[in-house]
């Protein structure tokens, strides 16, 4: 080939490459623009993460009688009568120690009870996460602990009386960054 068909090929292989660099500045410059910057106000809304020690628990509190009420009405459809299972996960009893073939509830796998308000305040219930008030949420972590023989009828969870529950399972853990908690 001649030195003059390469340096054309070159120079072909250049404007293709600025052409297509170009188009796709175009298309990305001509994007649908949708949405909007978040804020530190929106993230808000969604930093409510609970930490082992209670870092980050909410005001208020409940009682095991009135998270009953809220069970009956709100959870019994999946999580069944008296939490022993249903549609979804048993809460309440189970064998001493957790098994990998269904056996882990409350009592005998979960670490820490403010990992349980944590998850019901995230996802529960499943059909409308986050519509728990904290106030329910905290009724219905002691209604479970308190089934669970974790703390008694008539404690009352908050703030201060959550991180304090200990966990029959806690200590079977390895904590991954200790330093953190």
């Amino acid at each position: 080939m001649s030195m003059r068909k390469r340096a054309f090929k070159a120079g072909a292989v250049a404007v293709a490459l600025c052409a297509s660099v170009a188009l796709g500045a175009m298309a990305f410059a001509e994007s649908p623009r949708l949405g909007q910057p978040i804020t530190q106000s929106d993230l808000a809304e969604w930093d409510i993460n609970v930490f082992p020690d209670g870092t980050n628990l909410p005001p208020g509190s409940g009682k095991a009688a009135d998270g009953a009420k809220i069970y009956a009405e709100k959870c019994v459809a999946c999580h069944g009568e008296s939490g022993q299972g249903g549609l979804a996960a048993r809460l309440i009893g189970g064998p001493p120690k957790a098994t990998l073939d269904g056996g882990k509830t409350i009592a005998n796998y979960w670490p820490y009870a403010t990992t349980v308000f944590d998850f019901i305040r995230r996802s529960m219930p499943w059909t409308q996460p986050r519509s728990l008030t904290d106030q329910e949420v905290y009724a219905l972590t002691a209604y479970i602990l308190a089934a669970n023989k974790l703390i008694g009828e008539g404690d009352e969870m908050n703030a201060t009386t959550l991180p304090k529950v200990l966990m029959p399972n806690r200590g079977n853990f390895v904590i991954r960054f200790p330093d953190r908690i």
